[in-house]
């Protein structure tokens, strides 16, 4: 696969996640961060958020996986100067794809918008992450708001409970995936047609996308307790749920009327079993005591013999695990990558999604802010009195 430059002007998650994924194929991603305005840190505030790692104040834990792999530089883009040394960068460097999560107000201020960027270089690909897209353009995008908004907190948690965050930032990590896919089909466009493309993610929008299974529902005249917190049962699959066992619990989840008969079929099982239970139908109509007569079942039970017998009998189970379970577990299927600290050892990080050949499973620990500007500059053709006045005038750092 062709190697791409990225020239990413991002901070906090949804970004540097899509541009990490840019950098686990072997691209070149140069992040943009600001210069020091005010009393406040330089550069993206999640460099300060956790534990120091690595030396310094600006590469602390909350900031470390997303941004392996990455070059970083400081420009002051509220410069007309900063404006065109990134105009200059984008034709030097021959830069492929500009992307960008700021609020959309602050685009043209900037210079960034689509327009004068693709004046500098017309086949550039343009992606943008925000809260709602140009439409709503002073919209700031913060995932657990956007979690309340799309309705994904009404539909998570214990229906007799409040509302609730997911565990993860699901929308800024699913915001990522789309701004990655979406620059992908567009290099596959312009490969064929020479012309870039303008994208905008609108993290709402990406979160609606997943009510795939709810959204729908109110046009078919289902009960409201269809459409929210369910706690850890399935909606529709009865009797998917977490069972108690004598030492933890089990998750086992059944999807057919053929896979509660091979259920059934297991001794342990049996007595749960009638003939109005025999179809997916039948199980709703009972779903209370059905639950209260598994959980009667399962607390009998170690969890791994209860898993021993499903397992034979082909049933999708599995033990809660925690995130330190599930480490050893990819890394006993090599799946890991890793990065390394600047004191030799070595940080594990989460999977690729895929495998793909050519992708780096070893990727360079987050620069400092600022680490590369000179460089970065210097290969764009900017002598080093140029650089070291732009410097001294605030316009990079």
């Amino acid at each position: 696969m062709k190697s791409r430059t990225v020239l990413s002007m991002e901070q906090a998650l949804s970004l540097p996640y899509a541009t990490l994924r840019f950098a686990q194929l072997g691209w070149r991603v140069i992040r943009i961060e600001a210069t020091r305005s005010g009393g406040g840190l330089p550069g993206d505030p999640n460099r300060y958020i956790g534990s120091r790692m690595g030396g310094g104040d600006d590469r602390r834990s909350y900031f470390i996986a997303p941004n392996v792999g990455k070059q970083a530089i400081a420009l002051n883009l509220k410069d007309p100067r900063g404006q065109q040394v990134l105009q200059r960068l984008i034709q030097a460097l021959n830069v492929d794809v500009f992307c960008c999560n700021t609020v959309p107000s602050r685009y043209q201020p900037l210079g960034i918008d689509y327009a004068t960027l693709r004046a500098a270089k017309p086949d550039l690909i343009w992606a943008g992450i925000s809260a709602q897209g140009p439409q709503v353009p002073d919209a700031p995008g913060y995932d657990p708001v956007i979690q309340a908004m799309a309705g994904y907190m009404e539909v998570t948690g214990d229906p007799n409970g409040p509302p609730m965050l997911t565990g993860i930032p699901v929308i800024d990590l699913k915001s990522g995936d789309e701004l990655y896919s979406s620059v992908l089909l567009a290099l596959l466009e312009r490969a064929e047609t020479g012309q870039g493309r303008e994208i905008h993610v609108s993290m709402l929008q990406v979160a609606a996308s997943w009510l795939i299974t709810l959204l729908p529902l109110l046009d078919m005249g289902c009960q409201d307790s269809e459409i929210t917190r369910s706690g850890n049962e399935h909606r529709k699959f009865i009797p998917t749920n977490v069972y108690p066992t004598q030492d933890g619990f089990v998750y086992l989840a059944i999807g057919s009327d053929v896979q509660w008969q091979r259920l059934t079929a297991i001794p342990r099982f049996a007595s749960v079993a009638n003939t109005v239970r025999a179809t997916n139908e039948g199980r709703g109509q009972q779903r209370d005591t059905l639950y209260r007569d598994m959980a009667a079942v399962t607390m009998q039970y170690q969890t791994d013999a209860l898993l021993r017998d499903l397992a034979g009998a082909t049933i999708p189970a599995t033990r809660i695990q925690d995130v330190a379970q599930v480490r050893e577990m990819l890394e006993r299927q090599g799946k890991l990558t890793r990065t390394t600290l600047p004191d030799a050892s070595t940080l594990r990080l989460p999977p690729m999604a895929v495998d793909l050949m050519g992708a780096r499973a070893e990727l360079s620990f987050p620069p400092h802010y600022g680490a590369h500007t000179h460089n970065v500059l210097s290969e764009a053709g900017y002598a080093d009195a140029d650089i070291t006045a732009l410097l001294a005038q605030g316009v990079l750092a």
